[in-house]
């Protein structure tokens, strides 16, 4: 199944989703060494978002955050791909500057359509998730 989404930063990727309905804030939510939320009250404390497909309604927090993402890129534990909702200019910039793929405002709502650890594919290039379970 292919969703139709809004490009923010070019790409493709494939990994495992790892979803939240929780806003992330990437300065102090993330330790940027590892890539393991560290946020205490995130349902997703203790998980790595290396190399997944990490869903999210948007960012919040310090425009620190552009960089942690950054960092996280650097370190190799960014994520492959990022879908939010509506993204916002901080999670905009930091994917952007680390060439992560993101997209935003799917035409499916991903937190009703989309499953923790199911295999997607994020084409912002083209501007379209798809499913490939």
């Amino acid at each position: 199944m292919k969703i139709k989404a809004h490009r923010v930063s070019r790409g493709k990727a494939t990994g495992n989703a790892l979803i939240t309905t929780e806003p992330i804030s990437f300065l102090g939510g993330v330790n940027p060494e590892t890539g393991i939320i560290t946020e205490k009250r995130s349902a997703l404390k203790g998980k790595s978002i290396s190399g997944k497909v990490l869903i999210f309604p948007g960012g919040i927090g310090s425009t620190v955050s552009s960089y942690v993402i950054y960092q996280l890129k650097k370190k190799n534990v960014a994520p492959a791909a990022m879908i939010n909702t509506k993204t916002e200019p901080i999670v905009a910039v930091g994917a952007i500057i680390s060439n992560i793929p993101l997209v935003d405002q799917p035409e499916k709502d991903p937190f009703k359509t989309i499953k923790n650890g199911e295999k997607i594919h994020v084409n912002a290039d083209n501007g379209y998730i798809e499913l490939k379970s």
